[in-house]
């Protein structure tokens, strides 16, 4: 029985020009929409100065718009950044979001300005490269700076709330993705004060 050389050398990797299909735009499995919202003024009533700032679909306009723009780090006291599917509002009322909820993670001490934009970073990726099993229940994430009470948050919003299992296992993955030991829990929206349960 012949044996190949395996000491033989591999033929060197001929450069090929890139083709047409490889400089297209890569595109997301679905189009995601940044808001931006600002609380800082007093007497306003919430939402008021909610605003839609882009909505892409493409891993190129994704990479783009965070370098540029939606960082949390760059965010003013009282603001947020939303990243919510496209067509899906960050408001409750959204019929998305009404029947739903959201896990929250509270980013605290003396990091949580890098500890907050790796986390948010990490989710996007995780929420645009679809890595949530349970992703068609997942409405979108937010970003919340309250540089006051020392403690950011990032909440991932979820279209339901009776479903346990399913979220459960949102919860477990994105604790996962965040690579974090703090516990994060989930509140309903029509009950945000009173968490059901955290992981």
């Amino acid at each position: 029985m012949a044996t190949d050389d395996v000491n033989e050398p591999l033929p060197a990797a001929a450069e090929l020009p890139a083709t047409e299909a490889e400089k297209q735009p890569h595109k997301l499995e679905r189009k995601w929409s940044f808001w931006f919202d600002n609380q800082s003024k007093k007497g306003v009533p919430w939402g008021a100065s909610l605003r839609k700032a882009y909505t892409f679909d493409t891993v190129e306009d994704f990479w783009g718009l965070r370098e540029t723009i939606f960082q949390t780090s760059k965010l003013t006291a009282q603001a947020e950044i939303h990243l919510f599917k496209a067509g899906v509002e960050p408001k409750w009322e959204d019929p998305e979001c009404a029947n739903g909820g959201k896990w929250t993670w509270v980013v605290t001490g003396s990091n949580r300005k890098e500890d907050l934009d790796k986390g948010w970073l990490e989710t996007l990726m995780a929420l645009i490269g679809e890595q949530f099993d349970e992703a068609d229940e997942i409405c979108g994430v937010v970003a919340s700076v309250r540089p006051q009470s020392k403690q950011d948050k990032l909440s991932l919003w979820t279209r339901t709330k009776s479903n346990e299992a399913v979220l459960m296992g949102i919860g477990k993955k994105w604790k996962e993705i965040l690579d974090v030991t703090d516990k994060i829990t989930f509140n309903n929206h029509d009950d945000s004060r009173r968490s059901r349960f955290s992981v």
